[in-house]
């Protein structure tokens, strides 16, 4: 009874670990704090029935039984992330290569879901309603409760010993390069011959080609803005951009949504009413912005993540479909 309880336990723990994960990628007002801060203390939580799940993991494997190399997959994993994750956090190590500590934290984790829901099927541990009892519900709340102040001590020595850690940002970013644009990472997932794209043929298309202008042009309505670029690879930058403002491009246009497309297709939608705080970016910190950064025009987007600050910006056009008619996450 008590390995069924942990297991049960620690399903719940991880598939709050998941949902309050991915909503801190798709949250950008100030309730990603508290977003972050739960999934933090889930994932401590985890880490709390370690010593349980230990002792039910060595029975299982002084036992031949289908899904023990499942089994074993999956705890790499999970373990994986938990350490990516508090090294992210901490900020001890910037990369591992080529990869960020929150970048493997990520991969891990997806890589976790696919390996559990395999794990679950071979071994499925059905719930009961003496599941919710009160006894059980107490040492939930206990196990969090754990989890929490596992958290409240790692931020205390952060703050104490000056750690590179304690100064995150909510979404827990670091700043680099604020002020400074050729500090920035570039983050890329395409083939480099998309910063092949020559300034002086790019045209950004308006209104399904009804209005077009050339990158002289759209810097020259010089509009301003001061707007932090916070990646979801970790870090974040504050920067002075200017360009153009979408609701002078689309000066008259009716829909219920503006949808911003880059030349490799990719493309995000936003309400109508957001048209004067987006802005359409063709300088950074007073310098045209380099190929790595979305050469010619990079779509500004204060209040977003990163993925939503579209690169390469190609065409600008209005929709009457709403705006969260949309995958949440790039998929192309």
């Amino acid at each position: 009874m008590a390995g069924r309880r942990t297991n049960l336990a620690l399903l719940a723990l991880l598939v709050l670990a998941f949902v309050t994960g991915l909503v801190s990628w798709l949250v950008g007002s100030a309730l990603v704090r508290w977003v972050v801060i739960a999934h933090g203390i889930v994932g401590l939580g985890i880490v709390v029935l370690a010593p349980w799940k230990r002792t039910i993991a060595r029975r299982g494997l002084a036992r031949r039984r289908p899904g023990r190399g499942t089994a074993i997959a999956l705890a790499v994993l999970i373990v994986s992330s938990i350490v990516a994750a508090i090294i992210h956090v901490t900020g001890i190590v910037r990369s591992v290569g080529t990869f960020s500590p929150l970048g493997i934290h990520v991969a891990t984790a997806v890589a976790a879901i696919a390996v559990g829901v395999a794990h679950i099927l071979q071994r499925p541990v059905r719930p009961r309603m003496t599941d919710l009892s009160r006894r059980n519900l107490l040492r939930s709340g206990a196990i969090l409760g754990a989890g929490a102040a596992g958290w409240l001590a790692l931020a205390g020595v952060l703050r104490a010993t000056g750690a590179r850690g304690a100064g995150r940002r909510m979404t827990g970013s670091f700043e680099t390069g604020s002020g400074v644009p050729t500090g920035m990472p570039v983050t890329q997932w395409l083939h480099d011959s998309v910063q092949e794209l020559d300034p002086a043929s790019w045209r950004l298309h308006v209104l399904d080609g009804a209005r077009t202008y050339p990158v002289d042009e759209l810097a020259r309505f010089g509009d301003t803005l001061r707007a932090t670029l916070d990646c979801t690879g970790g870090w974040f930058a504050e920067q002075e951009w200017r360009g153009a403002r979408l609701d002078r491009l689309l000066d008259g246009a009716v829909g219920e949504s503006i949808v911003v497309r880059s030349v490799t297709g990719y493309s995000r939608r936003f309400p109508r009413s957001d048209a004067s705080a987006l802005l359409l970016a063709t300088h950074v910190g007073g310098a045209p912005l380099s190929a790595g950064h979305g050469a010619p025009a990079r779509l500004v987007a204060p209040g977003h993540r990163g993925f939503w600050w579209v690169k390469w910006v190609a065409a600008i056009d209005v929709s009457d479909e709403p705006w969260w008619w949309q995958p949440p996450f790039p998929l192309t």
